[in-house]
């Protein structure tokens, strides 16, 4: 069996990336790729690794990673194009491999058509999705959306469309390539602060109340924000608070229906008009990825999950995988089947309020030997139980059965 994984990274990592290795750019493909992978960003190699142990032949594109792209485009006598053309050198790339399965994890609706059109087109085509359904539509095509969120797949069995529950895992090899010393961050926060419904309004709102009792660190794209993304940020606002007024009033809702931008702003959530609370600024660090961001894991005594708002009900993000896997204490939010993955108290610690977040990180502090024992459990339950080895497993059972 054949599977090509095909995703993107965020422009801001690619960038650190390649400036972290000066000349990486201008190396093979085979060499961009062993490095993008050991630094292990994002989801990396870790399912196509763990697939290949069940027979499969599996292979990942990074679409958006200009240098490697371009790499492989000389390698294969591409014409060459006044410009990066992402889509053709992708096509390229899957039309070489042939894969019986495409993993689809990207959001370009047209290109999923382009490769639908193509003389060996895959067999079958996964999508994924976390716990925010995307407003683009491309799953529309796709035959079968995995989800780590329950609340997602009930979503898209509502509407009709093919899903499954597929967990997020640990790839053990990230363990052999940090540095093993002494935590010296109390408290660590790490992800995304979107000030927007279905995004992380509850998260801003624990943090905040986390800053004002005790310390915590935060690495957060928040921290890159500049005056020129705040004033975009205003006058989104504005244009949106004004659009919305008129719309009360009923007399243009038609013309402003048929204007695209405008309908997006009328449909959409309403926009913040600051990107960072003003509470959080002096705790906010640059964002981490990869093993930046596994090393931080493993120098704190706690790090801190907090679901999206998109999933009120389960337990389903990375960091419940990769913190414990790295074998710090995690401190997270409840959710009704969290004791389904972990032995809730004994392997993580949980939480139901702002305050008892508050309450639980100071034991935990004030309590090291019974951190560290929670912390031990936590790992050798992922390392049991929730290894990307594991979770292959079940990938190949959804496979199999979508072929049938």
């Amino acid at each position: 069996m054949r599977l090509l994984k095909l995703t993107t990274v965020y422009p801001t990592y690619a960038n650190a990336f390649y400036a972290r290795q000066p000349g990486l750019a201008v190396e093979s493909y085979a060499v961009q790729l062993a490095a993008l992978m050991q630094d292990a960003a994002g989801g990396a190699d870790f399912w196509t690794h763990a697939l290949g142990s069940l027979g499969y032949e599996a292979t990942d594109i990074t679409i958006n990673l200009e240098p490697l792209q371009q790499a492989w485009a000389r390698e294969h006598d591409l014409p060459p194009t006044e410009h990066f053309d992402a889509t053709a050198i992708a096509l390229a790339q899957i039309s070489a491999f042939q894969p019986d399965v495409l993993w689809y994890d990207h959001p370009d609706e047209v290109l999923l058509a382009q490769i639908r059109a193509l003389p060996h087109a895959p067999r079958l085509v996964l999508g994924w999705v976390g716990s925010a359904i995307p407003r683009n539509r491309t799953w529309r095509q796709i035959d079968l959306m995995l989800s780590c969120a329950p609340e997602s797949v009930a979503y898209f069995h509502k509407v009709g469309l093919p899903a499954a529950h597929l967990d997020h895992g640990f790839d053990p090899r990230i363990n052999a390539a940090l540095q093993a010393r002494p935590a010296t961050i109390d408290l660590s926060f790490i992800g995304s602060i979107i000030r927007s419904q279905d995004f992380h309004l509850q998260r801003e709102q624990i943090l905040v109340r986390l800053v004002e009792a005790m310390d915590i660190t935060i690495y957060s794209a928040s921290a890159n924000y500049r005056w020129p993304d705040q004033a975009k940020a205003l006058a989104r606002a504005g244009l949106q608070s004004g659009v919305r007024s008129v719309q009360k009033l009923g007399w243009f809702n038609s013309l402003l229906m048929r204007q695209p931008l405008l309908k997006r702003m009328m449909q959409g959530t309403v926009a913040p008009v600051r990107l960072v609370n003003p509470r959080l600024k002096s705790v906010l660090r640059p964002p981490v990825f990869g093993l930046d961001m596994f090393q931080i894991l493993h120098d704190s005594k706690i790090n801190l999950n907090i679901h999206a708002d998109s999933s009120p009900l389960y337990a389903s993000n990375m960091r419940l995988f990769e913190a414990t896997g790295v074998g710090v204490c995690l401190l997270t939010d409840w959710r009704q089947n969290l004791g389904e993955l972990f032995d809730v108290e004994r392997e993580v610690v949980a939480y139901r309020s702002p305050e008892e977040c508050v309450e639980k990180a100071r034991w935990l502090l004030d309590h090291p030997a019974e951190r560290v024992k929670i912390a031990q459990a936590g790992q050798q339950r992922v390392l049991r139980d929730h290894t990307y080895q594991v979770r292959a497993a079940h990938l190949d059972e959804i496979i199999q059965a979508a072929l049938k």
